[in-house]
């Protein structure tokens, strides 16, 4: 009896010492797969929206309800990006680097023709690689037009201020006051003084018979991540709401309503010729670092601040009075993924706008003029 349990007792080890690493590795297995699943049904709800598009199709807007919302923003999207954002600073072996870049640059279409530094070998790792910079002469600056594109992307949406509210996409708004915060004191912008009347809108406007304009830029993970300054304005004020990182994709900007208002943001306010001109950098899953290049106090996505708040920091100072000049095509700052670039400005009835919605576009190219 004895050793018919000993039998069985060793045939039961013989059959869990497996199992047990079967167990150990399905978390990993499962990661992948569903990871994989997703990027590749958003892969393909992008592609097909993409061929409606090209067809002319209208494409339905389906907004998420409440619930939907609450549970994507329960995913812990900024200590992912966190993650994320450590792990595009670990140095890769040489012999690593070209499969490594080459696998990203075939799945996200990268022109590495362009790139200053078109060796593989000569990134160290994921985050230089992201933030390579372009040869001189591959994004000449239009001199014709007075606002350019900041960055390279694709046109979401452009037009006119309605109501308070700027569309993110066709159909799918968000509210003003919402995604820039409360107006910034008088002295740095020279606004108009806010009758009671007047809603937030008409308070930003500060020239009688101008409008204000929107224009959305969505950067993919495939394009050059640096942004530049649009025209030649003064930058006097910059806020920062820490906020989510849910993804920016078009798909999802269909889908979840203000989510640009949701975001990590950095909203950099100042005036141009014609009055209010506003560049936010909208943050987004994988993109917990949005970098100002004169900017050395902002530190976004770290894990110190609270979710609804924003902190403030003026350029206008008792030295400075002017805070800081830009010229149009200036470097402004990067992002270490792909991501959103929002405009908001005044400007003259007359203003239009050389832009088809969804179309590339690419830094420096013209966006619009009076």
């Amino acid at each position: 009896g004895k050793s018919a349990f000993f039998l069985v007792t060793e045939r039961k080890k013989l059959h869990t010492a497996p199992v047990r690493q079967v167990f150990r590795l399905r978390p990993f297995h499962v990661l992948v797969a569903t990871g994989g699943g997703y990027v590749g049904y958003r892969k393909y709800e992008d592609y097909r929206l993409e061929e409606l598009e090209k067809r002319g199709i209208e494409v339905p807007v389906k907004l998420a309800s409440e619930w939907e919302v609450a549970l994507y923003k329960s995913v812990p999207t900024r200590l992912l990006s966190r993650a994320w954002g450590r792990l595009n600073q670990v140095e890769l072996p040489t012999w690593l680097r070209k499969p490594v870049y080459s696998l990203y640059i075939w799945t996200f279409g990268v022109n590495m023709k362009e790139a200053a530094v078109e060796d593989l070998h000569h990134y160290r790792n994921l985050s230089e690689f992201f933030r390579r910079k372009l040869k001189p002469q591959a994004r000449p600056v239009c001199c014709l037009h007075s606002v350019i594109s900041p960055s390279d992307g694709k046109i979401l949406n452009f037009g006119q201020v309605k109501n308070c509210e700027v569309e993110q996409v066709k159909g799918v708004t968000y509210s003003l006051e919402s995604f820039l915060g409360p107006r910034v004191s008088t002295e740095e912008l020279h606004f108009r003084q806010a009758s009671p009347g007047n809603s937030f809108q008409q308070q930003l406007v500060t020239k009688e018979g101008n409008e204000l304009y929107h224009c959305v830029i969505y950067l993919a993970p495939g394009d050059y991540h640096c942004f530049h300054s649009p025209t030649d304005w003064r930058v006097s004020h910059r806020r920062h709401f820490p906020g989510s990182l849910m993804s920016v994709n078009p798909g999802v900007a269909r889908w979840i309503k203000e989510l640009f208002c949701h975001n990590e943001r950095v909203v950099l306010t100042g005036d141009w010729k014609h009055g209010f001109f506003s560049l936010t950098a909208v943050g987004a899953t994988n993109v917990g670092s949005i970098r100002i290049y004169f900017d050395q106090d902002l530190h976004t996505n770290s894990p110190s601040y609270s979710k609804g708040s924003y902190n403030d920091f003026s350029f206008i100072s008792n030295n400075n009075k002017e805070g800081i000049p830009m010229r149009k095509g200036e470097h402004l700052g990067e992002f270490n993924l792909g991501s959103t670039i929002v405009l908001i400005f005044e400007a003259p009835k007359d203003f239009n706008f050389h832009l088809k919605a969804g179309q590339k576009i690419r830094f420096g190219e013209a966006l619009g003029s009076l």
